[in-house]
């Protein structure tokens, strides 16, 4: 089983880098995890907001082989609490023969044909954050699932 976080455009904010790191650190000791930084799309400022997500799409697409569970980040998905989210992480762990691929677009969000060929779609809030931001966001909870499944204190209800 591994989990895979494909996103697009590298953060830049140090502090965001720092922990995206503790918490990428912290994951690994729970689950094989990779994270795979897709380039952003270049002169995106003189493209439409189609035609950069249209660009970012076709970086995304080799990631969404049915062979792995395919989950997109997106503001319109399922929200979940943190042990709703531990509970479905847990359950989708457990298919045999499929890992897991997490994906978040750029800041234009994700086109539609990306969002169709994802097996679900998660939101983290209905509130907006910068796309570098949710980065930060979804990899604690990430670690966050994983000590609620093992039953560690880091969680509190």
């Amino acid at each position: 089983m591994k989990i895979r976080f494909v996103t697009v455009g590298k953060t830049v904010e140090n502090y965001l880098v720092e922990a995206c790191s503790e918490y990428e650190k912290r994951i690994k000791k729970y689950v094989q995890y990779e994270q795979i930084v897709l380039r952003d799309i270049k002169n995106a400022a003189s493209l439409g907001f189609d035609q950069v997500k249209e660009q970012e799409a076709r970086m995304l697409e080799p990631y969404m082989a049915p062979s792995s569970y395919r989950i997109v980040l997106d503001e319109h998905g399922t929200e979940y609490t943190s042990v709703k989210f531990a509970e479905f992480l847990s359950k989708k762990m457990v298919s045999p023969g499929k890992d897991i691929t997490f994906v978040i677009g750029g800041p234009y969000g994700l086109h539609p044909r990306i969002l169709a060929m994802a097996d679900c779609s998660l939101s983290l809030s209905k509130m907006t954050f910068s796309h570098q931001m949710v980065r930060l966001v979804f990899i604690e909870q990430l670690y966050r699932a994983f000590t609620i499944m093992r039953g560690e204190p880091y969680h509190h209800e």
